[in-house]
């Protein structure tokens, strides 16, 4: 099967109401905001979301349908608890040829041909080998020594995702456990933590797929429809205590297929054909309703927009 010919662009506008989208461990796990008090998502964050997805997918028989290499370990699907034993385990016999490796690695695993993976570790260090007339000593420094460090560059590209407007977030006290000093009727001070939740906002985050990158790693067209169905679906069996279920929610996938590798506009004149900003009048946006989506028309480049049933005007 052929390599993805057309270069892809896509937005994703999504909403937050009462949950952590993406806490930051080193600001006490608080909601990530930039300085102009916006929003923000990591790319990395998102690509976790994309991942999951692509792991729950099914055939028709019930079988997975996607072999996913970065699995988290709460949620894997096979038994190795380590990046270096699942490469170990699958790719045993490809070690020692580093085309084969690739060729291998990017057809066993989508996330690799599609966002690429570095594959370093450190090699096994050679014991020098006994003296005699048929055994050669071999020169210290062996390639083996230092490692192997392998890197796959993947055609998906995405963005860290940005709130049109700046957010508010609230912070409550909470007991993290019932156990306590002594009898157990005390709590101590270790017991009590805090939770932090974004009360209202609309994000939007922006990516491309890129038909040159995608000849490298085999990445073909039905990746592209697994990962724009990862993208529809991206906060389905996604909850938990910091994301309550249905307190993030997929607004809109708009999804631009261009006609050639090189597409007919530039990325950045894709993105910013898609107009996101607050209705006239609304100061202290609290629901979608607040906000304007906009796409201005781009000749010959007609946008695919999940759900068919969202409202978007067209200039």
């Amino acid at each position: 099967m052929e390599t993805l010919k057309n270069k892809i662009d896509f937005a994703v506008v999504f909403s937050v109401k009462g949950a952590n989208p993406n806490g930051d461990p080193l600001n006490g796990n608080r909601p990530r905001t930039n300085y102009d008090g916006l929003g923000e998502l990591s790319d990395v964050c998102i690509k976790r979301k994309i991942r999951n997805r692509l792991m729950e997918m099914k055939n028709d028989k019930g079988e997975y349908k996607n072999s996913v290499f970065v699995q988290s370990d709460d949620n894997r699907l096979d038994d190795y608890r380590s990046l270096r034993a699942r490469v170990e385990g699958v790719l045993e016999n490809a070690m020692s040829d580093e085309k084969k490796f690739r060729e291998e690695a990017c057809n066993k695993w989508i996330d690799v041909r599609s966002f690429g993976q570095v594959f370093a570790y450190k090699g096994k260090k050679n014991e020098k080998p006994k003296k005699g007339k048929d055994v050669k000593e071999e020169p210290e420094g062996k390639a083996d020594d230092a490692g192997v460090s392998i890197g796959i560059r993947g055609p998906v590209s995405i963005h860290s995702a940005f709130s049109i407007t700046p957010v508010s977030v609230s912070s409550i006290q909470i007991t993290k456990s019932v156990s306590g000093e002594g009898d157990g009727t005390k709590k101590a001070s270790d017991t009590m933590g805090m939770k932090h939740r974004v009360d209202h906002g609309l994000y939007v985050t922006y990516g491309a797929i890129n038909p040159q990158l995608a000849s490298k790693t085999w990445f073909k067209d039905d990746d592209a429809i697994a990962i724009k169905s990862a993208l529809e679906h991206l906060f389905d069996n996604d909850a938990s205590s910091a994301r309550p279920e249905g307190s993030m929610e997929v607004v809109a996938v708009i999804w631009w297929e261009h006609n050639c590798s090189n597409g007919q506009y530039s990325s950045a004149v894709v993105h910013r054909s898609l107009d996101v900003t607050l209705k006239k009048d609304v100061t202290d946006p609290k629901k979608i309703e607040d906000y304007s989506i906009k796409i201005k028309t781009l000749l010959g480049l007609v946008p695919e927009i999940y759900p068919n049933n969202v409202v978007i005007e067209k200039s």
